[in-house]
C-alpha cells in the first residue's frame, strides 16, 4: 500500500485534545506520523486538505443495519456507502432484526460481513432476551466471547424490572454494558407522539415524556443495586437528564447518548401528519430539545448516535398512527451535529469527541483517535460548505429522513478506513 500525505490539514483529535493545522502520514494502513510539517517520502501520494478538517473517522454506536431479514429496507453493503458517505467507519448494530442476534453465529456474521465491506467496521450489539421478546435471558456470555460489545433489545425496552435486575448483574461480571431504549412501555403504549396541546390537536395516541424519565429512574436504582453499568439510548427529556445528571454526580456506571433529531428537531416537525418525523422516542417540545443540546455540551450525554432505522417507503406511506418510527441517519449525523457549533453550542473539539472517541471508549473499541500507530480511519470535511438534505437523493437504499429540505453546513470530503479511500 502506498504511503499518503494529508498536508495543510486542521488536525483534530479529541483523544488528546488536538486541534491545530499541520500534516499527517499514513503508512500500511496506520498513522505514522502528524505533526506541523511532515517531509514527504518517495512515492507517498500527497493529499492538499486545503484547510479542512481531518478527524478520526466517525464512530456511531446505535444503528439498524437491515440484515439478517430486513434486506429490502437495507444491506449492510448499502449501509456502508451511506455511512462512509458521512464519514462513519465504525458502527454498532442494533440486534432487533430477523432472527434476532442472540445467537454466538450471528455476532461473528456481522462481523464478517462488515470486513467484507472493506469501508465499514460492525461491531454487533447482541439481543438480553432471546429474540429480543424480554421473556428469556441470552446467552450473555457465550455472546460476549463472540465479539458482541455490549447488551441490548434493540428499539424495546426491557420492561421487567426483575429481568434488567438479572441481566445488570450478570453482565457486570464481564464487564458489558446493557444498553436500554428508556421508555416505560405500558405508559407508553400505542402512543405515537409526545402527550400535549399538539398530540391533542393533531388527535394523535399521545405518550408522555415522564415515560422516558421513570425508566431511567428505575434503572439507575437497579445500577446502584448491582453495581452494573447501564447506558440510555437516545435520550431525548430534561427530566431524563437531570436524573442521569445526579446519578453520574454519585459515581454510578450510568451513561447515555442522543440523536441529531432530538438536539435538532422539536415536535413540530412532524408538522400535518409527516411521517418521516414519527420516531421512536416522539419528537419532543422545544424546552426538552434545548436542554439535550445543553447537555451535549457539559458533558452528561457521552455520545451523538444516529439512531439509523432504515424504512422503504411501504412503512412511511401509511396514516401516521399505523406509519413505522425510524429515520435514517448515516449521512446526515455528522452535519446535523455541527449545527450546533455553528450555532455556538458546542465548540468543535467537544462535538467530534462524541462522534468519535466517545462511542469508542462506551463500546470498548480503538477506534476514534489519530494517535501514531492506530488504525487510519479517517474523515476529511470542510466545516463551511453548504448542502441540502433530499429524500430520494442521500446514498445507500433508506431514505426515510426526518431532516428532508433541512439546509446544513459541513460536509464530507473524503473517508478512509486502514487507508484505503472508500468516500470523495
Amino acid at each position: 500500500m502506498t504511503d499518503t500525505l494529508f498536508t495543510n490539514a486542521r488536525l483534530i483529535d479529541p483523544a488528546t485534545g488536538l486541534d491545530t493545522m499541520g500534516s499527517l502520514l499514513v503508512r500500511a494502513g496506520r498513522i505514522a506520523d502528524l505533526g506541523p510539517t511532515l517531509g514527504r517520502p518517495d512515492g507517498a501520494e500527497t493529499i492538499d486538505a486545503g484547510g479542512a478538517v481531518l478527524c478520526p473517522g466517525l464512530v456511531d454506536m446505535r444503528a439498524e443495519l437491515g440484515e439478517p431479514g430486513g434486506e429490502f429496507r437495507e444491506t449492510i453493503a448499502s449501509a456502508a456507502l451511506a455511512a462512509a458517505a458521512g464519514g462513519i467507519t465504525t458502527v454498532a448494530a442494533l440486534p432487533n432484526s430477523e432472527p434476532a442476534i442472540d445467537d454466538p453465529a450471528l455476532v461473528r456474521l456481522l462481523r464478517a460481513r462488515g470486513e467484507e465491506t472493506g469501508s465499514l467496521a460492525v461491531l454487533p450489539y447482541a439481543a438480553v432476551t432471546r429474540g429480543c421478546r424480554g421473556e428469556e435471558m441470552a446467552e450473555l456470555g457465550l455472546l460476549r466471547e463472540a465479539g458482541a460489545v455490549a447488551f441490548t433489545d434493540g428499539a424495546r425496552a426491557i420492561a421487567s424490572a426483575r429481568m434488567m435486575r438479572l441481566v445488570l448483574s450478570y453482565a457486570a461480571q464481564f464487564g458489558a454494558r446493557v444498553v436500554q431504549h428508556p421508555e416505560e412501555p405500558s405508559l407508553a403504549g400505542s402512543g405515537v407522539a409526545t402527550q400535549g396541546e399538539l398530540a391533542t390537536r393533531l388527535g394523535l395516541p399521545a405518550i408522555p415524556a415522564a415515560a422516558e424519565a421513570i425508566m431511567v429512574w428505575r434503572d439507575i436504582r437497579l445500577a446502584r443495586m448491582t453495581g452494573g453499568a447501564v447506558h440510555f439510548a437516545h435520550v431525548s427529556t430534561a427530566e431524563a437528564l437531570a436524573l442521569i445528571r445526579a446519578a453520574k454526580a454519585d459515581g454510578l456506571a450510568v451513561t447515555c447518548d442522543t440523536a441529531p433529531p432530538y438536539f435538532d428537531l422539536n415536535e413540530t416537525a412532524i408538522g400535518d401528519f409527516r411521517t418521516y418525523a414519527k420516531l421512536s422516542p416522539p419528537l419532543r417540545a422545544e424546552a426538552d430539545r434545548m436542554a439535550v443540546a445543553a447537555a451535549l455540551a457539559d458533558g452528561t450525554i457521552d455520545a451523538i448516535a444516529s439512531d439509523h432505522q432504515p424504512r422503504d417507503a411501504d412503512d412511511k406511506r401509511l396514516p401516521f398512527a399505523l406509519a413505522a418510527s425510524g429515520g435514517t441517519g448515516l449521512a446526515t449525523l455528522l452535519a446535523v451535529t455541527l449545527a450546533q457549533v455553528h450555532g455556538g453550542t458546542l465548540p468543535l473539539l467537544r462535538a467530534v469527541e462524541l462522534l468519535t472517541v466517545a462511542p469508542a471508549r462506551l463500546l470498548g473499541s480503538p477506534a476514534g483517535t489519530l494517535a501514531p500507530g492506530a488504525v487510519a480511519d479517517l474523515c476529511l470535511f470542510d466545516l463551511e460548505r453548504g448542502w441540502q438534505v433530499l429524500a430520494g437523493a442521500l446514498p445507500g437504499k433508506a431514505q426515510n429522513t426526518p431532516f428532508d429540505g433541512r439546509a446544513l453546513e459541513g460536509r464530507v470530503i473524503g473517508t478512509w478506513r486502514a487507508g484505503r479511500r472508500v468516500f470523495g
